[in-house]
């Protein structure tokens, strides 16, 4: 149960004065991103503006400068109404100071309202941008026009917030400042020497400071309330993962035992040597898998770095151990791709490898699921199917997943409880920069893949125009009569109204007028066997191209492959270029990628395709792109239901991720139920910062 105290901080908005039904679905479109889910004052709260109005310059009118707001104190002269029927001419207002005279201009106004806020003869303060029209000053739709009582209480200082559809400025406001009134200070969660230290305010005055700033700098990322509150965040995701972790590792692991054999026998099959971080992160797979803890391992690796090959490793000590592994990729595709991968290495050595997705029929996932209890498959790899009740296992000891960004942490629990202390392994071929690591995997240990496999060729990546498409069909023309095979992405699978883009069916035609059957198409609406009978074409088949959507950005493996061309790169971002490149260059001839773009091209998009050309560090190249696109986008979050950030940059608060990180490892050492009298304050963190999932987590423990 949530503290009664937090009953203020939960409260529904439209509890709040002015806040009706309509007002309350747009607050929830705007904070929660459904209009289906309830605003509460906290999601408000934790809503930061982004730049000041500044109504505090109050000249005299003859010196009022133009184009600027000001907040003038004027006397009320008459009204001019428009006349009757006639809605283009607008409600005017005359009025003077003691320097010069002013128009207050209204369209589409009601006079009534109008005159009862500004009678005849009264001083009224009246803030808004000022222009001249033929020397004469006018106002058109003040922001604010208060008595002289009400001035006192007017925001010179108004700040500005992120907005959606049926809502204002000015309600936004003021719905904070009713949601601000009375804020109950809550028990200090932070230690008072890091408070001295920092110079921190408590938390309800820090939001205090940034919802009724004293200038821009207020609300500047680095200022004292910002990096309070941030921190804040901070530990609230750290805790929530160190909670989990600790949860997993108390759930008694097994100390797995092996001779290695069959990791000998597999490494001897190899058509190639692993590389020295392969190895590396095989042995740190293996220390873990012989301590009697659970294994929380994330291998990351940039593309064709050889992650698949680590995981078998994995697999083939886990499977000698007497125990059985399964493997999770988020699509049917990159199931089956594994799956063809490894078949023949597993069936060298004598594993039972299996496969398994929601595409099987009904007969073959049955003989499958009855295999798998009885314990006649020792790897079996598959997509979210895995997850359903109906898959038991003999003996799962090692549960891996591929592409983690796509599953929560909760997802890659729930793999790993199909076994008694199964082991978990997550992969990566997105590198992520060290903040995001801390961020979404800080209770995993992780291992890198820096090194790309002996005998890579670097790619030669360039950019062109698509209005040179001619240009480059006639030299694909001369690539592919020397056996070349060519990836053509484009992003949509049909025509689409909204952006002018040439769908992957339009292009998928215009490339076979020119290249006949050697032209493939693929995309994300094809059934299993579609995709399955176009990849095979294109890999061991006639097909020389192969048009797709981005359904190839992650694992498909066609070694022939030596040249890929992505149309109007310019709408992707850097880590799915990056991806997308990642396919080609797996074999030892030398390969392309060609960037097509549509000009003319935004700072952000050039930036972006420039850093293509200038680097295949994909470390360096996610860096880039968690400064260009922030990191909701970067790990897919906004999508895959992690927890993104209200209040943190990760960019710029760096040090207070790490700091977190430290910190709730201590309190999770001392206080590992929160049972404290801090863990108890701690708990309303968790909460305020919608983490208490780790809270259920605790009650479970």
């Amino acid at each position: 149960m949530r503290p009664n105290r937090l009953n203020h901080y939960f409260a529904s908005l439209t509890t709040l004065k002015g806040v009706g039904p309509k007002i309350s679905q747009s607050f929830a479109r705007l904070l929660r991103g459904d209009v289906l889910l309830e605003a509460r004052r906290i999601d408000l709260l934790l809503h930061m503006p982004v730049a000041v109005i500044d109504r505090s310059l109050q000249p005299a009118l003859a010196e009022a400068p133009d184009g600027v707001i000001v907040t003038l104190c004027l006397t009320i002269d008459k009204h001019l109404p428009p006349p009757r029927h006639n809605k283009r001419v607008p409600y005017r207002i005359l009025a003077h100071d003691e320097t010069d005279e002013i128009t207050i201009t209204y369209f589409h106004a009601n006079g009534g309202y109008l005159e009862r806020q500004m009678p005849v003869g009264s001083v009224r303060y009246v803030s808004g941008k000022l222009e001249r029209f033929n020397g004469v000053p006018q106002i058109t739709h003040p922001d604010h026009v208060v008595s002289e009582d009400d001035f006192a209480t007017m925001p010179l200082i108004e700040p500005v917030y992120p907005l959606t559809a049926g809502l204002s400025g000015k309600m936004v406001h003021k719905t904070v400042e009713a949601s601000l009134e009375d804020l109950e200070p809550l028990p200090e969660w932070q230690e008072k020497a890091l408070l001295e230290r920092e110079g921190w305010p408590a938390f309800h005055e820090a939001l205090d400071r940034i919802h009724n700033p004293l200038g821009l700098a207020d609300l500047d990322l680095t200022s004292i309330a910002r990096r309070r509150l941030a921190y804040d965040e901070c530990l609230a995701s750290q805790l929530a993962l160190s909670l989990v972790r600790s949860n997993v590792k108390k759930a008694k692991g097994l100390a797995r035992r092996w001779e290695g054999k069959l990791k000998a026998e597999l490494t001897e099959a190899l058509p190639f040597t692993l590389t020295g971080s392969q190895q590396q992160a095989i042995a740190e797979i293996e220390e873990d898998l012989a301590l009697p803890e659970r294994m929380l391992r994330l291998v990351q690796g940039d593309v064709g770095s050889g992650k698949t090959m680590v995981a078998l490793m994995a697999a083939a000590d886990v499977i000698e151990s007497g125990a059985q592994v399964a493997m999770m990729a988020p699509t049917d595709l990159l199931a089956r791709q594994h799956y063809q991968s490894v078949k023949a290495l597993c069936e060298a050595v004598g594993i039972r490898v299996a496969v398994m997705t929601g595409k099987d029929s009904a007969g073959v996932k049955r003989q499958t699921l009855k295999a798998l209890e009885q314990g006649d498959i020792d790897f079996l790899i598959g997509t979210h199917a895995l997850f359903q009740p109906s898959v038991v296992f003999a003996d799962l000891g090692l549960a891996i997943v591929d592409e983690q960004h796509r599953f929560g942490v909760h997802q890659r629990l729930t793999l790993s409880d199909k076994g008694v202390a199964t082991d978990l392994l997550v992969m990566t071929a997105t590198p992520i920069p060290r903040t995001l690591v801390l961020t979404h995997y800080g209770d995993m240990d992780v291992s890198l893949l820096t090194e790309k496999p002996a005998g890579r060729k670097p790619i030669e990546t360039r950019t062109m125009s698509l209005d040179r498409l001619g240009e480059l069909v006639g030299r694909l023309n001369t690539a592919l009569e020397k056996g070349a095979k060519c990836y053509w992405v484009c992003p949509l699978v049909e025509e689409s109204e909204v952006l002018e883009v040439t769908a992957a069916e339009d292009r998928h035609e215009s490339l076979k007028k020119v290249f006949g059957d050697k032209v493939e198409l693929i995309h994300g609406r094809m059934s299993a066997d579609e995709k399955k009978a176009a990849m095979e074409h294109f890999k061991d088949g006639d097909a020389q191209i192969l048009v797709a959507t981005t359904v190839i950005e992650v694992g498909v493996d066609v070694p022939e492959a030596t040249i890929m061309v992505i149309e109007h790169a310019e709408r992707f971002g850097l880590a799915q270029l990056h991806q997308l490149r990642g396919r080609v260059g797996r074999g030892d001839k030398a390969s392309s990628c060609i960037l097509l773009f549509q000009g003319p091209l935004g700072n952000i998009a050039k930036e972006r395709l420039n850093m293509m050309r200038e680097t295949e560090d994909g470390f360096r190249i996610a860096e880039a792109d968690l400064r260009l696109r922030g990191e909701g986008d970067v790990l897919g979050t906004k999508q895959s239901g992690m927890p993104g950030f209200r209040v943190t940059d990760p960019e710029v608060h760096k040090d207070l991720m790490e700091m977190a990180r430290k910190e709730a490892r201590l309190i999770i050492e001392m206080d590992p139920g929160l049972t404290g009298k801090r863990g108890d304050a701690l708990r309303d963190l968790l909460y305020l910062f919608g983490r208490d999932e780790a809270i259920r987590l605790l009650k479970a423990g």
